[in-house]
């Protein structure tokens, strides 16, 4: 059948039709009132779903140009800065922040493990000089399907009070509680085609209070991506550079789907997919690999043995056209990932595991009884 893709990776995620048919409509002036009502709109929405009353500011490009905006807005060359690596994205900080000249002391955890909180608290606390300037980090680390504990680091940065929390919630953001305003954070970076239910096109930077007075002493090179002029504009409900019009539209359109649904139950619902992926995956013997109780509520990573897992997603997608995400770097053939973020419901999540137990059969490799798997999901589910 043609036109019936399903995606189950971790972005682009599924589109709404209400988000796509928003999407299609005629472009407007940017810098006309009725574009103006929908930067105010979206502003409001946006601060909702952040939990915070900072600015958070709209960027026409992906998470990584977030991520980047919050480097260069708050550092000064050469200041010193702790990253956390435990996967790909983890990896991409590091890169990022030495690519700039930032003297870089990496926390490291293996891939498939989170991040040690207390690791970060013996490095805070022993900068008697306050010399660390910012704590950067990936809340959900997509590459391995963990989740780290952005809390409990955050108040040991707060603790420490000088250094900033700058976090990319690309992943998690949408699919799992992210209070910004209580738990501190400075700098928060999502993207457009993750939680939000849209296409990739935006990037999100949320900047607290102490952010802005760090933005002001930064010597970072930057010009596309400075937020001094997108607060300045922001503040009259418009863009310093001509922004993505038909994309500001699907995000309105997006952020009222959220809304209507609630927070509460937005996590709920991720929490759930979560458990029915993990329980469906371990009853067909397929092992999980992120660590227990470590899971992304955004996706699931599993690494299974005996089986080579590219030659599994190449099955699932050629007999029931569903994608699933393959393993990063070392982990390619080792690791399948299935998505279940955004505009994902009960039914994709039960229609995905049948289709892996079905390929897993056909291939000679399932283990247990067929339907296993989908009988603990549905468990979980019910």
């Amino acid at each position: 059948m043609q036109d019936k893709l399903t995606l189950m990776i971790p972005g682009p995620t599924p589109v709404p039709e209400t988000v796509l048919k928003a999407m299609g409509r005629h472009p407007i002036g940017h810098r006309s009132g009725e574009f103006q009502a929908v930067v105010r709109h979206t502003t409001d929405q946006l601060r909702w779903l952040h939990q915070t009353k900072s600015d958070v500011l709209v960027i026409t490009g992906s998470g990584t140009a977030a991520m980047e905006a919050g480097i260069i807005n708050t550092l000064s060359y050469g200041d010193k800065v702790l990253c956390g690596d435990n996967g790909k994205f983890g990896q991409r900080w590091v890169k990022l922040a030495k690519a700039y000249g930032l003297d870089v002391q990496v926390i490291k955890a293996d891939w498939g493990q989170p991040l040690d909180p207390e690791a970060f608290k013996r490095a805070l606390e022993a900068d008697n000089g306050k010399t660390i300037k910012a704590v950067i980090l990936t809340h959900s680390e997509t590459s391995t399907g963990v989740i780290n504990d952005l809390e409990t680091i955050s108040k040991y940065v707060r603790t420490h009070g000088k250094a900033l929390t700058i976090a990319d919630c690309v992943t998690s953001l949408g699919a799992c509680n992210v209070p910004m305003d209580s738990w501190g954070l400075d700098v928060v970076a999502s993207g457009s085609q993750k939680g939000y239910m849209m296409p990739p096109g935006l990037s999100f930077v949320a900047m607290s209070e102490r952010a802005w007075q760090a933005h002001q002493q930064s010597d970072l090179p930057k010009f596309y991506l400075d937020l001094g002029p997108y607060r300045k504009t922001a503040a009259q409900d418009s863009n310093p550079f001509t922004p993505a019009v038909n994309l500001y539209f699907a995000l309105e359109s997006a952020l009222g789907m959220m809304q209507s649904e609630g927070l509460e139950a937005i996590f709920e619902r991720h929490a759930r997919h979560r458990a029915a992926a993990q329980a469906g995956m371990k009853a067909i013997c397929l092992p999980l690999y992120a660590a227990e109780g470590h899971g992304s509520p955004a996706i699931t990573a599993v690494a299974p043995e005996g089986v080579d897992a590219e030659q599994l997603r190449k099955t699932v997608k050629e007999k029931f056209d569903i994608l699933l995400a393959g393993g990063q770097d070392h982990l390619k053939g080792k690791v399948f990932r299935i998505g279940h973020l955004g505009f994902v419901c009960d039914r994709d999540i039960l229609t995905a595991i049948a289709a892996i137990e079905s390929t897993l059969q056909s291939l000679g490799l399932h283990k247990g009884n067929m339907g296993d798997g989908l009988a603990a999901a549905a468990a979980i589910l019910r």
